[in-house]
Order: C-alpha cells, then sequence, then structure tokens
C-alpha cells in the first residue's frame, strides 16, 4: 500500500463512465476524475464507487434514441498530500532515464491545452442530453457552436 499521511482526507478517483446509445454499436467511455472526501483509503473506496453507481441513468439524446450511463469500475484512486490551497500538489506521475526528446514532447503548448483549444465535436455517437441541448439554446447559442464546428 502506498504511503497515506494520518490527517488525509482527500483524494482523487478516476471513474470509469461508459455512454451506450440505443441502436449504435460504438460505446463512449469517459475517465472522469472526482474529487472525494474521506478519512482512510477505503472510505475513498468506496464513496468513489458511491459517486460512480449515483451517476448512472438513463434519457433520451435529441435524435430520440435512449442513451445509457453505466459505472464500470475505478481506474486510479490516489490521496492528495497537502492541504487543497493554490499550488497543492494534487497528483505525482514518476518517469526516470527520459531523453531530452522525450522530455520536450511531454510538453504541451499553451494553445493545445484544453482550456484554451477550440472547442471540438464529438466523433462519437450523439449521448446529448436534449434537457442540456434546449438549455444551451435558451442561453443563445446555436446548434452548430453546441457541436463545436466551425463558422
Amino acid at each position: 500500500m502506498g504511503f497515506i499521511p494520518s490527517n488525509a482526507t482527500w483524494f482523487l478517483a478516476d471513474l470509469v463512465v461508459t455512454r451506450s446509445i440505443e441502436d449504435d454499436p460504438r460505446t463512449v467511455v469517459h475517465i472522469n476524475t472526482v474529487l472525494v472526501r474521506a478519512d482512510s483509503a477505503e472510505e475513498a473506496y468506496l464513496r468513489a464507487t458511491e459517486i460512480g453507481r449515483e451517476g448512472e441513468h438513463t434519457y433520451e439524446n435529441t435524435d430520440g434514441k435512449l442513451v445509457t450511463v453505466a459505472f464500470r469500475g475505478l481506474r486510479e484512486l490516489a490521496v492528495i498530500h497537502d492541504e487543497l490551497e493554490h499550488g497543492a500538489e494534487l497528483m505525482c506521475r514518476e518517469r526516470v532515464a527520459l531523453t531530452e526528446e522525450e522530455i520536450r514532447q511531454m510538453e504541451t503548448p499553451k494553445e493545445w491545452l484544453s482550456v484554451f483549444a477550440p472547442r471540438k465535436g464529438s466523433s462519437g455517437p450523439n449521448y446529448m442530453p436534449g434537457s442540456v441541448m434546449d438549455m444551451l439554446k435558451r442561453s443563445g447559442m446555436s446548434e452548430s457552436e453546441i457541436a463545436g464546428e466551425e463558422s
């Protein structure tokens, strides 16, 4: 077992969640990272799996097809060693003996980071809930903007 400080109360859990769309053979898989408050690793595991199970549901997409959201399990569960505040380290991954080129390839230019990258439509099946589409339209977005299409 990894080192867990006695005062640890926060964990990061990667939930594996699938979306299956009626009449479409493709399954969409999301890895959702969530923050979990717990007093032990065992409690964190139980609470993370509870979060996953509570997210299971079905709904109708904008094409009138049934979408089933299913929690498949945890991909990762890690303790946060630091207090939650600006600059706190949330997770660490170690790599050893990388070349300078391999290190450069790990760096992402600012414009490619998710928060700065242009929105792209999904190439997968349609799992957009009709209720979300309606809300986005009411907020003034067009269907092409919602779909992430070039204007």
